[in-house]
């Protein structure tokens, strides 16, 4: 009867640890992360830029901005913000899927944001981290509002939405990015 008990037990403890070591999970995409981006993460899937209001996707690259009929998925800024510099604005990283569904949310909740421009960026940063020349960084200002002009690229529109991740009606909702 105690070999039975025992064996029972150590079953149990081995098949808790197996569960909580195939629980661990760990993202990183720092090489992802554009030069532009703020310091201090090891993975984003968004930035929210308040001085544009406008969203950045790391994984593919976008900028989502609003366009005359809904949100445009993009490579490049529209020339509306060809002086924008992003090396400059305030960058907000938000790691959930689709923010942009909640844009009236961030409007009002980054508000605060807006000109600021204290925020450390990847390519000014020192440390090692970043992969950026060996703990010193090769950044230069310049005037980067030539890499921000619209590039013919193929552009996708989706529903406004009301700002609370609901839509009005007219879309799937489901917008690709």
């Amino acid at each position: 009867m105690k070999k039975l008990i025992l064996m029972l037990l150590l079953a149990m403890v081995s098949g808790i640890s197996f569960q909580a070591k195939a629980q661990v999970s760990v993202n990183i995409n720092i090489g992802a992360q554009p030069q532009w981006g703020p310091t201090g993460y090891d993975y984003v899937d968004y930035y929210y830029l308040p001085d544009i209001e406008s969203y950045y996707y790391v994984p593919k690259k976008q900028f989502i901005y609003m366009g005359s009929n809904g949100w445009v998925f993009s490579l490049g800024l529209p020339p509306r913000y060809s002086g924008y510099d992003l090396y400059r604005g305030y960058k907000v990283v938000i790691n959930s899927p689709q923010p942009y569904r909640y844009f009236t949310t961030h409007k009002v909740k980054y508000a605060k944001f807006k000109g600021n421009h204290g925020q450390l960026v990847i390519a000014k940063s020192k440390g090692r981290k970043y992969g950026v020349g060996g703990g010193k960084s090769n950044y230069k200002v310049r005037n980067y509002s030539s890499n921000l002009k619209a590039k013919p690229v193929k552009v996708q529109h989706i529903d406004k939405g009301n700002g609370n991740g609901k839509g009005n009606g007219h879309g799937n909702g489901k917008g690709k990015h």
